[in-house]
C-alpha cells in the first residue's frame, strides 16, 4: 500500500503535530505533503522526514505569520496532484483535504472543519477584528466556505476526533464520519502520592481557548492558578491576572508529568475540539473541571473523573471550583479513563480503518 500523508502547515507545535508524529510513526515510508515547512522552527527529528511543500513555502514571512495568506491555501493544496498513491491520509484542520487524490482512497482525519471559515463571526469577535476588516473579509470567507464544502465532497471517508467534530462534519459538509480519538501518550504520566494546592492550565495562549475566563474566575477566588504555555494572548492575560495567577511560559515536555501529577485539578475553560491536556491530567491521576461542551464530553466522566460547568462565564467557573473537592475523585479511576485514549489504541483503530478501506 503506497500512502501519502497531508498536513496543513509545519510552522508551530500543537495537537495537530502530535497526531502527525504518530501518523509518521505508523507510516514511516509515507511522504508528508504540506503547505510550508519552517525547518528551523520545528523539532529536529522532522528533518529526517520526507517533507514536500507547496509554492507557499517561498512566501515572505509566512513561517511566523501564516494567517495573512489564508486565501492562498486552497489553490496551493488544489494544485497538489497525488496520483500514484493508493491512499491519501489528510490530517486536517485547515484546507489540506483539498488535494487532488486522483484515484487514491482519500481518508481525512478531521481535527476540525476549518474553524475561521465556518465560525467566522465568533472568530472575528474573539480576535477583536475591526469592523472594516470584518466587512472586507466576509466575501472572501464566503468563497472559502464554498471551496471548503466542495473539497469535502471529494473525500472518500471522514474520521472525526470527537463527537463534537463528528457533528460539525455532518453539519458543515453533510458527510458521515466515524470517531477515532486522537493519540495521547498516557504512559508518560503517573499519579503522585499527594497533590499541591494549585489548579492548572496547559495551553497555547490564544483567544478561543478562553483562558481569560479562568483568569477572571481565579481573580475572584484568590486561589492559586498555574498557567503553562505561551502565545499571542499572553500579554493581555498577564495584565488581567492578580498575583495568585502564575504564568510559566512554555514548559519542557519532560517537566509536564510532574506538573500535572501535583495539581489540585486541571481546568478547561473553553470549548475544545478534543483536548489532549485533560486526558494527560487524568493519566496523572488528577480530575478535571471543564466546560460542558466539546471534546470534554468525550474525555471527562462527570462525578468520576471530573466536574462540568455550564455557562461560558467566569462566575460559572468560579462556582464550580468552589463546589469542587478533588479528594472525592479516585486517581485510579482517572488513570483508567485516560487509558481509553492511549496512543496504542489510536494506532490499532486507525490502521484497521485504513486497511479495510484501502
Amino acid at each position: 500500500m503506497k500512502l501519502a500523508l497531508v498536513h496543513d502547515w509545519l510552522n508551530q507545535m500543537g495537537g495537530a503535530e502530535d497526531v502527525l508524529e504518530t501518523l509518521v510513526g505508523m507510516f514511516p515510508a509515507a511522504p508528508v505533503y504540506t503547505s510550508m515547512y519552517w525547518r528551523d522552527g520545528m523539532p529536529s527529528a522532522y528533518r529526517d522526514w520526507d517533507i514536500r511543500t507547496t509554492w507557499l513555502d517561498r512566501m515572505p514571512g509566512i513561517y511566523r505569520h501564516h494567517q495573512p495568506y489564508l486565501p492562498l491555501y486552497p489553490p496551493a493544496f488544489a494544485r497538489l496532484n497525488l496520483s500514484g498513491f493508493d491512499v491519501v491520509l489528510s490530517n486536517k484542520s485547515g484546507f489540506c483535504h483539498g488535494v487532488q487524490a486522483n484515484g487514491a482512497v482519500h481518508i481525512c482525519y478531521c481535527l476540525a472543519p476549518t474553524r475561521y471559515v465556518w465560525d467566522f463571526e465568533g472568530y472575528a469577535a474573539r480576535e477583536a477584528l475591526p469592523p472594516a476588516l470584518k466587512a472586507a473579509l466576509r466575501p472572501i470567507i464566503g468563497l472559502l466556505r464554498r471551496w471548503d464544502f466542495q473539497a469535502a465532497q471529494r473525500v472518500d471517508h471522514f474520521v472525526a476526533i470527537s463527537r463534537e467534530i463528528q457533528g460539525r462534519v455532518r453539519r458543515h459538509y453533510g458527510c458521515d464520519s466515524v470517531v477515532i480519538h486522537p493519540p495521547v501518550d498516557t504512559a508518560r504520566f503517573q499519579p503522585a502520592p499527594t497533590h499541591d494546592d494549585y489548579y492548572l492550565i496547559v495551553s497555547r495562549l490564544i483567544p478561543y481557548r478562553r483562558i481569560d475566563l479562568a483568569v477572571a474566575a481565579f481573580n475572584q477566588l484568590g486561589l492559586p492558578l498555574v498557567i503553562a504555555g505561551d502565545g499571542r494572548d499572553r500579554p493581555r492575560l498577564e495584565a488581567l491576572a492578580h498575583p495568585n495567577v502564575t504564568f510559566l511560559g512554555r514548559v519542557p515536555d519532560e517537566d509536564l508529568p510532574h506538573l500535572f501529577a501535583r495539581c489540585r485539578a486541571y481546568v478547561l475553560p473553553g470549548v475544545e475540539d478534543f483536548g489532549i491536556a485533560p486526558v494527560q491530567a487524568q493519566a496523572a491521576g488528577r480530575p478535571v473541571i471543564a466546560r460542558r461542551a466539546g471534546g470534554a464530553l468525550d474525555t471527562v466522566v462527570e462525578g468520576e473523573t471530573g466536574a462540568f460547568f455550564d455557562q461560558p462565564t467566569s462566575a460559572a467557573l468560579a462556582a464550580a471550583v468552589r463546589a469542587f473537592d478533588p479528594d472525592e475523585f479516585d486517581p485510579q479511576a482517572c488513570v483508567q479513563n485516560a487509558a481509553r485514549f492511549d496512543v496504542r489504541r489510536f494506532g490499532q483503530s486507525l490502521m484497521q480503518f485504513v486497511q479495510e478501506r484501502a
